[in-house]
């Protein structure tokens, strides 16, 4: 069981164990001398970048004297979209790309995750291989001379060039009237561009970043503002952004919230119509709503399921070769075009399928029907195997067995905070409520009474 790593890289509140100095250094140190030797790398620059958090620039002194101590060069691309990283690592052929970033986190967590020179998530058993160099490591050498921390702001044209390249050439923006709900994070720069520069007409949500503001009250998971916005501004769509940029939930003109589920839904049923859905297959995560597991069946359209996160999405594209996968909450990975999940690519994409369909984004709402769900976060001081906590797992499969074969139950702790996640869903909207509150109470009493 990984003991820093967690679903998305290292995560903690700025300032409180492991995010301090000692650790991040260490970090930054031991992480490059692991992927030295699983790459071999012939370049010495290491791709940096952070999202609006107040902590950002702390975290990064903290990791370049690391990284410097293991003989490479931090290269900061400044306030970029995690996806940014991953898609400049790539071209620059850097050793590795570096995001400090809590994503849709509060302000006062932030976090660490590293991506391969591929630009795609590093995987679980480097992660160990890290952890494991961390705790073999007293302390850091000195910085190797001739190394450096510098910035590149510039390096960021290429991703826009990079981003307005992915949008069809033969679809006019013109007088579009497009909502961007930015975060105060990573994207309140760059989202606003592209969007300008393809012709669209913009309003722009939350776009002010001071360091504390970020995904309060607003972005992907709070996305009642863009909504209104869209609705009242009659614009054709709307799009919310996470803090690091690499998660949407969009809106369509009525002002219907449209998440990661709709999103692959539409472009599934897209690419399939062209016959660029490689293996007839769409990658989803185990929280995928069943209406569209069955939605994707009765289009012909294999479902493959994954644990959560975006980096197991990834796995499983990588493995068969496919095309398009997410999760609900809105990292949509379109592998054709891009290595990691893209919000502001996912809005392009979305965007150019609607306008092709010759319909408003209303149609993406009508294609399927989502069952009834209730998720409930049970906070949890630490996580015991579900398996060691006395009677629970066979309880929770005794519920699910009563709801049938169009109703289910998954639970898992959360990979980022310190919650237990209960979801369940079904036909029957009062049961799938009752029995929510049924395995919550069970966990709780199961718990209080030492499991």
């Amino acid at each position: 069981m990984p003991k820093y790593f967690g679903t998305d890289g290292v995560r903690a509140v700025a300032g409180k164990f492991p995010l301090v100095e000692d650790f991040i250094t260490k970090l930054g140190y031991c992480a490059l001398k692991e992927i030295e030797k699983q790459s071999c790398p012939s370049g010495k620059d290491v791709i940096i970048a952070e999202d609006s958090r107040a902590s950002g620039k702390e975290i990064a002194d903290y990791l370049a004297r690391g990284i410097r101590a293991a003989g490479y060069n931090a290269v900061h691309i400044g306030v970029a979209p995690t996806p940014a990283a991953s898609f400049l690592t790539q071209k620059h052929k850097a050793v590795c790309g570096i995001v400090i970033s809590a994503s849709h986190n509060p302000a006062e967590f932030n976090g660490i995750k590293f991506f391969s020179p591929l630009g795609c998530k590093i995987n679980e058993d480097l992660e160990a291989d890290i952890e494991k160099a961390i705790e073999a490591c007293s302390s850091v050498p000195p910085e190797v001379a001739g190394t450096n921390f510098v910035y590149k702001k510039e390096l960021i044209n290429d991703y826009v060039d990079f981003l307005k390249s992915t949008f069809p050439k033969d679809i006019n923006l013109k007088g579009t009237k497009i909502v961007l709900d930015c975060a105060n994070g990573a994207s309140y720069q760059i989202a606003p561009r592209v969007f300008k520069e393809l012709g669209a007409e913009i309003t722009a949500l939350n776009v002010n970043p001071d360091g504390l503001n970020i995904n309060y009250n607003c972005g992907a998971l709070h996305t009642e503002g863009m909504q209104n916005a869209t609705k009242e501004n009659k614009a054709f769509m709307g799009f919310s952004f996470d803090g690091d940029a690499d998660r949407l939930i969009a809106s369509d003109e009525l002002g219907r919230q449209l998440d990661g589920d709709n999103v692959i839904a539409a472009a599934a049923l897209y690419l399939k119509s062209k016959n660029a859905l490689k293996g007839g297959k769409a990658v989803l995560t185990i929280m995928a709503n069943l209406g569209l597991i069955n939605f994707l069946k009765a289009n012909g359209i294999e479902p493959v399921l994954t644990k959560v996160g975006d980096k197991y999405v990834f796995e499983a594209l990588d493995k068969e070769n496919l095309s398009i996968g997410g999760e609900t909450s809105g990292h949509v990975i379109f592998r054709d075009i891009s290595q990691a999940g893209d919000g502001i690519l996912c809005a392009l994409q979305l965007l150019s399928i609607v306008k092709y369909s010759g319909k408003p984004a209303s149609y993406v709402k009508d294609l399927w029907t989502k069952y009834p769900l209730k998720l409930v976060p049970v906070k949890v001081s630490e996580k015991t195997p579900l398996e060691q906590i006395d009677g629970f797992l066979p309880y929770v499969e005794e519920l699910q067995k009563n709801m049938g074969a169009k109703g289910r139950i998954v639970v898992r702790y959360s990979g980022t905070e310190p919650l237990l996640r209960i979801l369940v869903e079904g036909e029957d909207k009062t049961l799938v409520e009752e029995n929510a509150s049924k395995v919550a109470d069970f966990y709780l009493s199961k718990i209080k009474a030492g499991v």
